[in-house]
């Protein structure tokens, strides 16, 4: 009987997504529109993968705490952002910067390294802070250090502040664009090395991860040739695979710095939780931080195997939220415009799966449209953090993929765009474009309103 309801339930799914108008039927479209859009099971998993799914779903749920503490799981820190995925990840949602001034990062995070390289060919890490600052720490937890009760302090506090102008369009239209300035006080461990470079990063939307990871790296290859022969230059970044110690194409992460989902999820869990896993058993505590290293963990290692492989199911198999409107006039107009501009050159509208692919083997030959191509691409100077990350260069950034984008207000309240959530729109976040899509972002700016109007209709329709 089960079986036959989860049967039941995946056609339901597929053929809402069919009506919804997405065109493709892979089997990890559904069609939601509501804050739970990021968070439903595919349409193809079996009853018992639904279980995982749930499961995976519970751990990111699951709130860390301190190995003194009873209400949450042993681990936390004893530096960390935030003590649960889901707090950084509403609803599987984006993050966005803090609402005044005085308000430090909660769901974004900033990333730190001086010139040079690591072992990898990755970025250096600072020898005080690490690779990525924790603004929040076991601040309770005295240790007895040197006969002084020494707490274990953050790393630093981080705020945003704001610079702003305005763009004038061929027509007339001012729009008003916001850069964010990054204020670091507190340092708790002296200065940073000298030459340090910071980037921010906002949360991304955990949508269609799955889809993403399994497609070849040779169709990825196939795709910036021919960009390249289309005057683009959209490359590969190539970076560290922990998980199987060898070099390997990223495909998540704002520089697609990270190969795989289950790196993804052990990384995260150390660098923004202070919880270690098989892959990273180190916890993030520089000799300097002496309070830090002293710190009992709660295990070795605080997360297990079991757990992080339920997660990686959890993001495997979730579903992709349908595209909507597609019968509407004014998206349909704006899709036209969105290829008359070129848009499609790097948010390629369909990609494609391994005919085979042992890691999920229901991932394997699905067309999808995530309107990205995993590729990094340089953006200009407008949008540089000036912080190389393997082969990706200090004006690079990876192809965001749109799906979903327009429901990300109503998933959680926070429709920020870009990697460092400058973009309150789709228009300015098109209107930051430089470097290689410069050529699109004029030719959106010359477009009559009401055209400009139905391409971003168009994107949020995606």
């Amino acid at each position: 009987m089960r079986g036959l309801l989860t049967i039941l339930l995946c056609l339901a799914g597929i053929a809402s997504a069919q009506e919804a108008g997405t065109g493709l039927d892979n089997g990890f479209t559904v069609a939601r529109a509501d804050q739970d859009a990021y968070t439903q099971p595919a349409p193809v998993l079996s009853y018992r993968e639904g279980e995982t799914f749930l499961q995976g779903r519970s751990h990111f749920k699951r709130r860390w705490v301190a190995s003194v503490a009873f209400n949450g799981e042993w681990g936390l820190g004893p530096t960390f952002i935030q003590t649960r995925c889901s707090e950084c990840h509403v609803n599987n949602g984006r993050g966005g910067p803090p609402k005044t001034p005085d308000e430090q990062l909660a769901t974004m995070l900033v990333r730190l390294s001086l010139p040079g390289a690591n072992e990898h060919g990755g970025p250096r890490p600072d020898p005080n802070y690490g690779d990525q600052f924790q603004n929040n720490a076991l601040q309770g937890q005295s240790i007895d250090f040197q006969y002084s009760w020494e707490p274990v302090p953050a790393e630093a506090a981080l705020y945003l502040d704001w610079q702003e102008r305005s763009v004038t369009l061929p027509d007339g239209e001012k729009v008003f664009l916001r850069k964010p300035v990054l204020r670091i006080e507190k340092l708790a461990f002296g200065p940073m090395g000298e030459g340090a470079m910071t980037s921010l990063r906002n949360t991304p939307p955990l949508v269609g991860l799955g889809l993403l990871e399994a497609v070849p790296e040779e169709a990825l290859l196939k795709l910036a040739q021919q960009q390249k022969n289309a005057g683009l230059n959209g490359r590969p970044n190539y970076v560290w695979d922990a998980v199987n110690k060898r070099t390997a194409l990223g495909r998540f992460g704002w520089k697609a710095n990270t190969p795989s989902l289950l790196q993804q999820v052990a990384g995260a869990f150390l660098g923004d939780i202070g919880v270690t896993s098989r892959i990273f058993r180190q916890q993030n505590c520089p000799p300097v931080q002496k309070a830090c290293q002293v710190q009992a963990p709660g295990n070795d290692p605080e997360v297990i195997d079991a757990d992080l492989n339920d997660l990686e199911l959890w993001l495997r198999g979730s579903a992709v939220p349908a595209q909507r409107d597609a019968g509407n006039p004014v998206v349909r107009r704006g899709e036209e415009m969105f290829g008359q501009a070129a848009c499609g050159g790097c948010h390629v509208p369909e990609l494609k799966t391994a005919e085979t692919y042992s890691r999920f083997p229901k991932l394997a030959n699905r067309s999808f449209s995530a309107y990205t191509d995993l590729l990094v691409h340089d953006m200009g100077d407008q949008l540089a953090d000036g912080r190389p990350d393997f082969k990706a260069g200090p004006r690079d950034w990876r192809t965001a993929p749109l799906w979903g984008v327009g429901l990300s207000g109503v998933v959680n309240g926070q429709s920020a765009l870009l990697h460092d959530g400058r973009a309150r729109s789709v228009t300015e976040a098109i209107l930051w474009h430089g470097g290689e899509a410069a050529a699109s972002r004029e030719a959106f700016s010359k477009l009559p309103k009401a055209d400009r109007e139905a391409l971003v209709k168009f994107v949020e329709a995606i």
